[in-house]
């Protein structure tokens, strides 16, 4: 088997290990909106990647709910002892992504994402601090990447959350990717 880097940027190992992992940690036995967990993971990586994503925010889009998120809770490795299994699979890059992810309490840190000064709460902690701007970057695109393939298969959660997300992703849209803002809008609409 070639390990040698793929038009996404990493090798085909890399996705392929962090699936296994994903499959004995049961994610393709979770229901989640258009099928599995495992489903949504690997679409949101994929989508990630349509839009040119660098390789560490693909496998954090693959791997983005392993510690539960502040709109879905169910972990599938303890944030307390799991960060290493996970950053020796993904590579600690991408894990940093998915914790920040995972940690994100939404409520407090959407509203000032965008904002050079804007100030991340940490879900697990309790503790603030303001990520630099790359950071800031791979949450908003991971979040966006995200939302958009639940409203693509939960036509309930676009219509009841189609305008806040589009108002929302307005507000990242200095943090997003060209490939990433142009999604916005056709993937909530109605």
């Amino acid at each position: 088997m070639s390990d040698s880097p793929t038009s996404t940027g990493h090798s085909p190992r890399a996705v392929d290990t962090a699936v296994a992992l994903l499959l004995r940690l049961g994610a393709a036995d979770i229901p989640h909106p258009g099928g599995t967990l495992l489903a949504h993971l690997q679409r949101v990586r994929d989508r990630l990647a349509a839009w040119g994503a660098r390789p560490a925010l693909q496998l954090a889009g693959l791997c983005h709910a392993c510690y539960g998120t502040d709109g879905f809770p169910t972990a599938l490795l303890p944030v307390d002892t799991g960060r290493a299994e996970l950053a020796e699979v993904i590579g600690a890059e991408a894990e940093g992504i998915v914790y920040l992810y995972g940690a994100c309490d939404r409520k407090a840190t959407y509203p000032g994402l965008a904002a050079a000064d804007g100030v991340f709460r940490d879900r697990f902690t309790g503790r603030t601090h303001t990520p630099e701007l790359g950071l800031r970057q791979d949450l908003a695109e991971l979040t966006v990447a995200n939302e958009l393939d639940l409203a693509r298969h939960d036509f309930a959660f676009r219509e009841r959350s189609g305008p806040q997300l589009l108002a929302l992703f307005t507000r990242f849209k200095p943090l997003l990717s060209q490939p990433a803002w142009s999604d916005c809008q056709p993937g909530l609409t109605p």
